[in-house]
């Protein structure tokens, strides 16, 4: 799997409008967070609603990933993304109701969570699949690193967005108005291309848990998609983003000068690199996608975040969490290729689910093994260890490929 070339996808009109929209979609995303968790945060102050938050947002991956995918594979996967636009515009709506009426409670709070979860889940992995019908699978690796790049800019600009919204218009209006952000998305997939049609008519009826029984067996006898569905899964389920959570706590540790500072130092340092990643890989266009590259790379994260653990020095910390990000963003991007590339048509959304599943859903548990654990030993234990237990199961999953190879 080679890159047709420099920033390939480009090239193709649908998905430059594609990848317009999704730059804006994430970046409402992240503004509905910024605005929601502060108000939600000065009402009731609750711990338990912020474990309830992280839970509500990764959770519905775990649940139903699959059973999107097998959606998608039946009906066109342009109406699901929509109906996932319009559960964000009716979360950040709600939100703007309860905070401008001042009557939101705990759990009118954990219904709109789950609302924007379940939203979140709709819009993932059918996305996926549009991917693949804008561009077909030549120009795949491109358009897959570039909407990772579309992530990681709305990471990085949607706080900043947030905030002046918040100052501007205030967190009620300003919630409200976030949903205009949503529109582009969903007002452009009534118009956006459909590559293949003709698939339609072999896909499957979507049968609930038992989709993730049968595509468990259907990918158990490819190597390629066994690999990087284990891939996925033990780096979410190990560390996932949970360390970005616990980054206020290293950056006091770390002692250096004012911590609100240093802590977005430390976010933007990793998001950098994982921009940087995206460019790079897609200027220079030469890196072969192989499983055992993917699994090189996230022994390379590993390897990364170990380091940032157990390092006390402020700029080492910097560099060592740009290249985590610069790895984290190549490896996962690569291995979203390789599944997309090798799935089966007929059951490619239930595939895609599948991974999605395990790379997206097992983040609910990171917070056990990061959070959790580092309450118990300390942030820096918890996440040092994690990452080299996760070193060396990565080290057996990169030898059991050489020995199927």
């Amino acid at each position: 799997m080679v890159a047709s070339g420099s920033f390939a996808a480009m090239k193709s009109v649908p998905y430059r409008l594609q990848f317009i929209a999704y730059v804006l979609a994430m970046m409402a995303d992240n503004i509905e967070h910024v605005i929601s968790y502060w108000v939600v945060f000065q009402k009731f102050h609750s711990p338990t609603l912020g474990g309830f938050a992280v839970l509500s947002h990764w959770l519905p991956f775990l649940l139903f990933s699959v059973a999107v995918g097998g959606l998608a594979d039946r009906f066109d996967p342009r109406r699901i993304i929509q109906c996932g636009m319009l559960l964000f515009i009716v979360a950040s709506s709600g939100w703007g109701f309860f905070f401008i009426t001042d009557t939101i409670q705990m759990w009118h709070a954990m219904l709109l969570l789950v609302i924007h979860g379940c939203a979140g889940v709709l819009w993932q992995t059918p996305n996926q699949l549009l991917l693949y019908d804008l561009v077909g699978p030549a120009d795949l690796p491109s358009a897959v690193r570039l909407n990772a790049m579309a992530r990681y800019l709305g990471i990085l600009v949607g706080p900043a967005v947030g905030g002046v919204i918040m100052l501007t218009l205030g967190t009620s209006h300003g919630i409200i108005f976030n949903t205009l952000f949503y529109l582009p998305m969903l007002i452009w997939l009534f118009w956006a291309p459909v590559r293949d049609k003709s698939v339609a008519v072999r896909r499957f009826a979507v049968r609930g848990l038992a989709d993730i029984v049968l595509t468990m067996r259907a990918i158990g006898t490819q190597p390629v998609l066994t690999a990087m569905t284990w891939l996925a899964g033990l780096t979410s389920f190990m560390i996932g983003n949970a360390y970005h959570a616990q980054m206020p706590g290293f950056a006091g540790d770390l002692g250096h000068g004012d911590p609100g500072v240093s802590y977005s130092v430390l976010l933007a340092a990793d998001a950098a690199g994982a921009l940087l990643a995206g460019i790079a890989l897609e200027s220079w266009g030469r890196l072969k996608g192989t499983p055992r590259t993917a699994i090189l790379l996230a022994m390379l994260w590993s390897a990364a975040l170990l380091g940032f653990a157990a390092v006390r020095i402020y700029p080492i910390a910097i560099v060592l969490l740009f290249f985590a990000g610069f790895f984290e963003l190549s490896f996962n991007t690569m291995a979203q290729a390789l599944v997309q590339l090798n799935a089966p048509p007929d059951i490619r959304g239930r595939v895609v689910g599948l991974y999605n599943m395990a790379g997206l859903g097992m983040r609910a548990f990171s917070g056990i093994t990061v959070g959790l654990f580092g309450a118990a030993i300390g942030i820096h234990w918890s996440l040092g260890l994690s990452a080299a237990v996760l070193l060396a199961l990565l080290l057996w999953l990169y030898r059991r490929g050489a020995r199927q190879a």
